[in-house]
């Protein structure tokens, strides 16, 4: 069964035997960290979905943590507080 992943995770367009792009960040507890399905006539980053790999292992080592959009490895993060609503 060689589409049988793609159907579990719902990416499956089955009437043409394809799947949808599609990225799963899962973490060791087999939570679902992000993700992300898209047409294929849409290209990827290959960039951003190091960035957001390297994210989803940031915030698991910080869970106190949050990093911002466009928040690149090493770079600073913040601090979840609702004084932060509305102003990033």
């Amino acid at each position: 069964q060689t589409l049988r992943v793609c159907a579990d995770y719902g990416v499956l367009l089955e009437e043409e035997g394809v799947a949808l792009r599609g990225l799963f960040l899962i973490d060791p507890e087999q939570k679902v960290r992000y993700s992300v399905i898209h047409d294929n006539n849409i290209g990827r980053n290959a960039d951003e979905l190091l960035r957001k790999v390297e994210a989803a292992q940031f915030v698991a080592e910080h869970p106190n943590e949050v990093c911002p959009a466009k928040w690149k490895k090493g770079a600073n993060t913040l601090k979840p507080s609702i004084d932060l609503v509305g102003k990033i």
